[in-house]
């Protein structure tokens, strides 16, 4: 009887390790896949900080391509060309229109707080309304900016030539 039993179970037993190698090779190449995926998604990911990286360059070389150009145009609208009263008028441009937004801006701010008094406001309740708004404090800072930034800028850049 147990001759029989290994003689039913021989061909089982040699069935089984024949097919072990097919079966460790199955889930091989399932983990062969499964890291060819995880390294494609990794070179996926590190092209895409690439191109944020390369955007970025492109970006800041963008910014210094405007300053530069910004620059350059400031200088050259600065150039006196030996005609004085076109030299004149050049140097007066920036002031000019600025005294006239000024006076428009303050024409406005005067309108609205006149407004606002005869609405029954009292004049020290009202001025604090009409200029507390983040447009007036940005600007009034931008106007004192431009003009003592570009003086200091002027200064060193004539100081360097």
């Amino acid at each position: 009887m147990l001759v029989a039993l290994i003689g039913l179970l021989s061909p089982l037993i040699g069935g089984i390790i024949r097919l072990a190698p097919e079966i460790m090779k199955f889930f091989d190449k399932k983990l062969e896949r499964a890291h060819e995926l995880a390294m494609q998604d990794k070179a996926l990911e590190f092209e895409k900080m690439r191109g944020a990286n390369r955007m970025a360059e492109l970006g800041a070389e963008f910014q210094v391509t405007q300053l530069d150009a910004i620059g350059k145009a400031a200088t050259s609208q600065m150039r006196k060309i030996g005609i004085r009263w076109v030299d004149a008028m050049n140097t007066l441009v920036r002031p000019i229109v600025t005294y006239i937004f000024l006076a428009m801006y303050c024409g406005v701010k005067i309108c609205a707080l006149i407004t606002t008094m005869q609405e029954g406001a009292g004049f020290l309740t009202a001025l604090p309304v009409i200029w507390n708004t983040d447009f007036d404090g940005g600007l009034f800072g931008s106007i004192l900016g431009f003009w003592f930034v570009s003086r200091v800028y002027d200064k060193r850049m004539a100081g360097a030539a």
